[in-house]
């Protein structure tokens, strides 16, 4: 009955009263410093890098307290310029806390560097798609006279080219294909030669 009596006090009512006024307070201020080290009301808006250059970059970031990491090269983009920025994480136009890191996807120097497949010894018809599935284009189509018809030799801005070499990407291959005469005339030859023994 005691311990009844003092639970229903005014000196147990007061203990209570402080408690609970002492942990709202506590709760208060740890609220308060979290919104503070934490930067909760700042919001930063991301600039558009695009096509920026690294030295750019760094001066933009640096003014708007914000930091950058470069993640990697892509490949080459002919719509941006060499070495500025293709992509960027955050987006522009989004809201970041001080000292963010933003992400950025650099365009590099050029196309990379592929291997030309071997065509040589088939016809342009099958040379053709090969070498575009590769990424590379297809330039000027000339003849020699041949007893095929098939690809007798590739070039690469006017020079001679052999597969296997490494070109970049979208490079313009001339192809050199056999038209196929000598063929034609041997054939007409042996035809004739054919008729003339059956005549005799």
């Amino acid at each position: 009955m005691t311990f009844l009596k003092f639970l229903i006090s005014k000196t147990f009512l007061k203990q209570l009263l402080y408690a609970g006024l002492s942990i709202l307070v506590l709760v208060f201020l740890l609220l308060w410093w979290l919104r503070i080290t934490t930067n909760h009301s700042q919001k930063i808006k991301v600039p558009n890098l695009a096509k920026l250059s690294i030295d750019k970059v760094e001066d933009a970031l640096e003014e708007l307290d914000l930091r950058y990491e470069v993640l990697d090269s892509a490949n080459f983009n002919p719509d941006y310029p060499r070495f500025s920025i293709i992509e960027q994480i955050p987006k522009p136009g989004a809201f970041v806390k001080e000292d963010r890191k933003i992400y950025l996807t650099i365009n590099p120097s050029g196309f990379r560097k592929i291997k030309v497949p071997e065509v040589l010894g088939i016809t342009a018809r099958q040379a053709k798609p090969t070498l575009r599935a590769m990424g590379f284009q297809i330039g000027e189509l000339s003849t020699r006279p041949h007893i095929s018809d098939h690809v007798l030799e590739m070039r690469y801005k006017g020079e001679k080219l052999n597969p296997g070499k490494e070109i970049p990407k979208t490079s313009v291959i001339d192809l050199i294909v056999g038209d196929g005469t000598k063929g034609r005339a041997k054939k007409e030859r042996d035809d004739k030669f054919s008729n003339e023994i059956e005549k005799d």
